[in-house]
């Protein structure tokens, strides 16, 4: 039997009960084996007993483990008023008056003589979770005192616990014997009216039944449930006198095991169509989220597409009119050169008379020569050599104006500024203009750059004729070109002896179509600002010294090849942010 209370209570309680068996079934020996819940289980496993009195819980779990069949069922109460019912009872102290209804007790610490125990928990478990109290997740602390039960009792009233759960009836029998004061515990969640003469928390099941085990032979259980059916409240002398009754309907109890997934009812994967029963208002939201996500997902779909569509053709678009702005700038540097060209027409055409007048002058010689009786071969030999030479030199100042003014793409080599200034002052020729002279003054050591010499040209021949115009409207003096190091860069200057620019001018010279030359379009130099920052320079104009004025550009040199300029200058540094240091004042 379950010893709930004790084993000396379940001896007190029960010992009556065998005795009468004992002598209404004669050759057989009842021998009593108080037990808790684990114990009756390996009992009832090892076939240790041949029946067992346990709670209707305990009963259902052997009965769907073991072939356990119940014979009889438990009747309390008084012969009048038989009672085949149990319960449970959760109190708290009379003077918690926080704690009223199984609401609650959420928050709060529970008392209970063990999570399997049947009116000690199980009963009360049911009904919290129908009040919406989970006991696993919504108590502060879910306390086992284990049996005796009147532990429980002990934990509530020392504080240990806010309330308890006990089996119906055991608050009301500790309170006749004098262990409970009549005020000292309330009810929490009492049910009225009830078929119990005590106060109850809960619904009420099918009392305690005797059952026997499937090794029991069935002439001896059905003596034994004979017995038990006909046995006086006298022999019982259990509180009220209880007694026996015929075998009651367990279906309630298997309802409260299913209900809470415990016992033979463990919880199992639910089905799908339990799944769809109860939860189907959560499956049409996802429904139409995923029917809201796919049409989502085709319209940005069909966005992406179009966008992209739409990106091509931007991209393509772009390429183009990039490819047209290459191309017009090529145009706008070939017009340019085609332009400078023309400015120099002049000079070109007095360095080619002098070749060409000198051709005209051996000619002439010779021919006088061979007029003669008697020519002299080594004159003749003479003059042919220098014909020959005067044509060379006509031809290779047609090569230079003709390499500089063909259509070409940029091609960038490492380059000698000084070897590129001095090929362009003589493309560039000497102005015909008396009193007009371009002076070279070369920087030693200078580092190469990285560069296209027909852009480089280009720039130097816009400074020059730019320097040549300054000069005619109203200078004294020589065009000078100069070369040397700034800041850890290559630098040109381009000076010239005018009548220089005033500090507007020389800060606007290089925007587009500003200009001071009447008639002039404002691109030259614009140009040249153009081609100097494409090679990674800068180029700036500062008044010159003491009259005119000086365009310089410096150029990065070759990576590794800048020389160190004693400033701590970095040879592969970028173009500075602020003025760089100039070579002189």
């Amino acid at each position: 039997m379950l010893a709930y209370r004790g084993s000396e209570r379940a001896a007190r309680d029960w010992e009556p009960t065998l005795a009468y068996l004992e002598r209404a079934i004669p050759g057989h020996r009842f021998v009593m084996q108080p037990l808790d819940l684990a114990g009756m289980v390996l009992a009832v496993a090892d076939r240790q007993v041949d029946f067992v009195i346990t709670n209707p819980g305990s009963y259902v779990t052997l009965e769907a483990r073991f072939a356990v069949t119940r014979i009889a069922t438990l009747e309390s109460g008084s012969p009048d008023v038989p009672i085949a019912a149990v319960g449970s009872t959760i109190i708290r102290r009379a003077d918690r008056t926080d704690i009223r209804g199984l609401a609650d007790l959420k928050g709060k610490r529970l008392a209970v003589v063990s999570t399997d125990a049947f009116g000690g928990f199980q009963i009360a478990w049911r009904e919290m979770e129908e009040a919406g109290i989970r006991p696993f997740t919504d108590l502060a602390e879910l306390t086992t005192t284990g049996f005796p039960m009147e532990s429980v009792v002990a934990a509530v009233r020392s504080g240990g616990a806010d309330a308890g759960v006990l089996r119906a009836c055991l608050l009301e029998e500790m309170t006749a014997q004098g262990r409970v004061a009549p005020d000292e515990f309330a009810v929490v969640g009492e049910k009225l009216p009830t078929d119990l003469p005590c106060r109850v928390s809960s619904r009420l099941y099918p009392d305690w039944p005797f059952a026997r085990l499937a090794h029991t032979p069935r002439d001896l259980a059905r003596r034994v449930a004979a017995a038990l059916l006909t046995m006086p409240a006298a022999d019982g002398q259990m509180a009220d006198g209880p007694s026996w009754t015929a075998s009651l309907d367990y279906t309630s109890v298997h309802e409260l095991f299913r209900k809470l997934h415990i016992g033979p009812y463990p919880k199992t994967p639910p089905t799908l169509e339990e799944v769809l029963r109860r939860n189907w208002h959560w499956l049409v939201v996802a429904a139409a989220a995923v029917l809201w996500w796919i049409v989502h997902a085709a319209r940005v779909e069909v966005l992406v597409r179009r966008r992209t569509g739409e990106l091509e053709r931007e991209i393509a678009e772009r390429e183009r009119a990039e490819a047209i702005a290459v191309r017009l700038r090529e145009e706008r540097d070939q017009l340019s050169r085609l332009g400078i060209v023309g400015e120099m027409a002049s000079n070109i055409a007095h360095e080619l008379n002098q070749p060409l007048a000198a051709i005209g002058n051996f000619a002439g010689g010779m021919t006088r020569l061979l007029d003669t009786p008697s020519p002299d071969l080594a004159m003749l030999r003479s003059g042919a050599r220098s014909v020959a030479e005067q044509a060379e030199r006509a031809a290779a100042i047609i090569q230079r104006t003709r390499g500089f003014v063909s259509r070409r793409g940029a091609q960038r080599s490492t380059l000698s500024v000084n070897a590129v200034v001095a090929e362009t002052l003589s493309l560039f020729g000497a102005p015909p203009e008396s009193g007009l002279s371009i002076t070279a003054e070369p920087g030693d050591g200078l580092p190469p750059v990285k560069a296209d010499k027909v852009e480089l040209q280009q720039v130097l021949l816009n400074l020059l004729q730019n320097a040549v115009d300054a000069t005619r409207s109203g200078g004294n003096g020589d065009i000078v070109v100069r070369t040397g190091l700034s800041a850890g860069m290559v630098m040109i200057e381009v000076r010239d002896p005018g009548p220089g620019a005033p500090e507007e001018s020389r800060r606007r010279m290089f925007e587009p179509f500003f200009t001071t030359k009447p008639g002039g379009l404002g691109l030259g130099l614009s140009i040249c600002r153009t081609i100097v920052e494409r090679h990674g320079g800068r180029i700036w104009a500062v008044p010159g010294a003491p009259h005119g004025l000086a365009v310089r550009f410096i150029l990065p040199p070759v990576a590794g090849d800048s020389p160190g300029n004693g400033s701590g200058d970095n040879p592969g540094s970028a173009v500075p942010s602020s003025p760089v240091q100039e070579i002189d004042t």
